[in-house]
């Protein structure tokens, strides 16, 4: 008896069914740089001295996207919104660190929100005498998202006896690393887009080492530089804080409302933030 035609020969496709379409940035494509230039605010509910993200958030999207687009438009604008998670607190609180948690169901809220206006969501960890690595685990179905990345505030972060708000903190070049492998981590685990991960830095104290921070796969690293006041000394700052960014990290630029506005007299317009050398990829407005 002769043998059954192949697959092949029967004329059957020989290939697998395709899987799942793969995850995407809320506008679409899985790598951030050079596509996008993120712009975001940061806050966390009944805090609005932390930023613009305190509530309202149908209206501060609508701010956020008019102030975006007034960027030049070589790149896509990406809305972001920076989510205090973990709050850093002038008291010890009930396990002595120094910090709250905020709720799940405002990190879904802002997760909705953030969905609704295409944009991402990072979430932002002030650990006070609490570590980072603890602080994000708690908050791991999140980043599990596609569309979830992380911010990290070193000066929040300090030693044991240590009090936020009267010593600066500091982290390391060797903990930011372990955060991006750990995220890098989730990505590969996930198949999903790149992840943002930034470190907020106003003074070269804050992050030690900082010349091996090294970037992970699927984990862009931002630099964020936080300096508050007058254009001339932001841009010192800037320009100080950029000597020391490590090989593969992107730039990143904060603008204050209201206290670059009170101590400077005015706050930098779009125009003056992209004359910044290197121009920055990201510009957090709080």
């Amino acid at each position: 008896m002769p043998a059954p035609p192949s697959s092949a020969e029967a004329g059957a496709d020989p290939s697998p069914p395709p899987g799942p379409p793969l995850a995407e940035l809320p506008l679409g494509g899985r790598e951030l740089f050079p596509t996008y230039r993120l712009v975001g605010y940061c806050g966390t509910p009944g805090a609005p001295a932390l930023g613009q993200l305190d509530g309202n958030l149908p209206r501060k999207t609508k701010a956020l996207q008019a102030y975006a687009d007034k960027y030049p438009q070589d790149r896509k604008p990406l809305l972001v919104f920076e989510l205090i998670v973990v709050v850093v607190q002038s008291y010890q609180g009930a396990d002595g660190k120094y910090r709250r948690r905020i709720d799940n169901s405002v990190v879904d809220e802002y997760l909705a929100a953030a969905r609704q206006a295409k944009a991402l969501l990072l979430l932002n960890i002030q650990p006070g005498q609490s570590d980072f690595m603890t602080e994000l685990k708690r908050f791991e179905s999140y980043l599990r998202e596609p569309d979830v990345g992380v911010a990290l505030d070193p000066e929040w972060a300090v030693k044991a006896k240590q009090k936020p708000g009267v010593f600066y903190g500091q982290t390391t070049g060797a903990t930011i690393n372990d955060i991006a492998s750990y995220l890098s981590t989730i990505v590969k685990d996930g198949n999903l887009p790149e992840k943002a991960l930034v470190f907020h830095q106003l003074n070269r104290y804050v992050v030690k080492d900082e010349s091996v921070v090294t970037p992970y796969p699927g984990v862009v690293v931002i630099k964020s530089v936080d300096g508050l006041g007058p254009k001339h000394a932001k841009v010192l700052t800037y320009n100080d804080l950029m000597k020391t960014m490590a090989p593969g990290v992107h730039a990143g630029f904060k603008v204050f409302l209201d206290e670059d506005k009170r101590i400077g007299g005015k706050v930098m317009s779009p125009a003056e933030v992209m004359a910044l050398t290197p121009p920055p990829e990201y510009v957090m407005v709080e």
